[in-house]
Protein backbone atom coordinates (compact mmCIF):
# COMPACT_ATOMS: atom_id res chain seq x y z
CA UNK A 1 0.00 0.00 0.00
CA UNK A 2 1.05 3.49 -0.74
CA UNK A 3 -0.23 6.98 0.18
CA UNK A 4 1.03 9.92 -1.76
CA UNK A 5 4.37 8.45 -1.72
CA UNK A 6 5.66 10.66 -4.65
CA UNK A 7 4.78 13.85 -2.74
CA UNK A 8 8.15 15.78 -2.59
CA UNK A 9 10.13 13.75 -5.12
CA UNK A 10 11.19 14.98 -8.01
CA UNK A 11 11.18 13.86 -11.35
CA UNK A 12 13.56 11.37 -11.69
CA UNK A 13 12.98 9.77 -8.26
CA UNK A 14 9.02 9.65 -9.27
CA UNK A 15 9.78 8.03 -12.36
CA UNK A 16 12.07 5.57 -10.48
CA UNK A 17 9.36 5.00 -8.01
CA UNK A 18 6.96 3.98 -10.86
CA UNK A 19 9.42 2.07 -12.28
CA UNK A 20 10.10 -0.15 -9.23
CA UNK A 21 6.21 -0.09 -8.20
CA UNK A 22 5.20 -1.65 -11.93
CA UNK A 23 8.02 -4.39 -11.64
CA UNK A 24 6.18 -5.22 -8.35
CA UNK A 25 2.75 -5.22 -10.00
CA UNK A 26 3.90 -7.16 -13.01
CA UNK A 27 5.56 -9.79 -10.85
CA UNK A 28 2.07 -10.35 -9.37
CA UNK A 29 2.35 -8.61 -6.28
CA UNK A 30 -1.21 -6.55 -5.63
CA UNK A 31 -0.71 -2.65 -5.40
CA UNK A 32 -3.07 -0.20 -3.91
CA UNK A 33 -2.28 3.39 -4.56
CA UNK A 34 -3.39 6.52 -2.42
CA UNK A 35 -3.15 9.61 -4.60
CA UNK A 36 -4.61 12.99 -5.82
CA UNK A 37 -1.86 12.96 -8.48
CA UNK A 38 -2.95 11.13 -12.21
CA UNK A 39 0.34 10.43 -13.32
CA UNK A 40 1.13 8.15 -10.14
CA UNK A 41 -1.26 5.78 -10.90
CA UNK A 42 0.87 2.93 -12.77
CA UNK A 43 -0.37 1.15 -16.32
CA UNK A 44 -0.72 -2.03 -14.45
CA UNK A 45 -3.66 -0.56 -11.91
CA UNK A 46 -6.62 -1.77 -13.78
CA UNK A 47 -9.36 -0.35 -10.68
CA UNK A 48 -9.58 2.94 -9.36
CA UNK A 49 -12.50 4.14 -5.92
CA UNK A 50 -12.58 7.56 -6.32
CA UNK A 51 -13.45 9.26 -2.87
CA UNK A 52 -15.69 13.13 -2.06
CA UNK A 53 -16.11 14.45 1.58
CA UNK A 54 -14.64 10.72 2.90
CA UNK A 55 -17.14 8.84 0.92
CA UNK A 56 -17.10 6.53 -2.24
CA UNK A 57 -18.05 8.36 -4.86
CA UNK A 58 -17.49 5.66 -8.14
CA UNK A 59 -16.02 2.43 -8.27
CA UNK A 60 -14.79 0.70 -11.69
CA UNK A 61 -12.82 0.60 -13.98
CA UNK A 62 -9.66 3.21 -14.64
CA UNK A 63 -10.67 4.20 -18.48
CA UNK A 64 -14.53 4.60 -17.51
CA UNK A 65 -13.49 7.15 -14.16
CA UNK A 66 -10.19 8.86 -15.02
CA UNK A 67 -12.52 11.17 -17.63
CA UNK A 68 -12.98 14.76 -17.71
CA UNK A 69 -16.49 14.44 -16.61
CA UNK A 70 -15.76 12.12 -13.34
CA UNK A 71 -13.25 13.96 -12.01
CA UNK A 72 -14.88 17.19 -12.52
CA UNK A 73 -17.34 15.75 -10.38
CA UNK A 74 -15.28 14.44 -8.10
CA UNK A 75 -12.73 17.13 -7.27
CA UNK A 76 -15.85 20.09 -7.88
CA UNK A 77 -14.00 22.19 -10.60
CA UNK A 78 -13.10 21.58 -14.19
CA UNK A 79 -11.09 19.17 -15.09
CA UNK A 80 -9.17 17.72 -18.43
CA UNK A 81 -7.60 15.09 -18.44
CA UNK A 82 -5.36 13.02 -20.90
CA UNK A 83 -3.19 9.80 -21.83
CA UNK A 84 0.37 9.95 -22.94
CA UNK A 85 2.45 6.77 -22.41
CA UNK A 86 -0.49 4.62 -20.59
CA UNK A 87 -0.07 7.35 -17.81
CA UNK A 88 -2.95 9.60 -17.27
CA UNK A 89 -2.47 13.19 -16.76
CA UNK A 90 -5.07 15.77 -15.67
CA UNK A 91 -4.97 19.71 -15.58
Amino acid sequence: MLDEVANSLDLRAAHQLREMTRAIAQAGTAIVIVTHNLSEIIPEIDRVILLRDGKVLDDGPKARLLTSETLTRAFGLPIEVGQRGGYFHAW
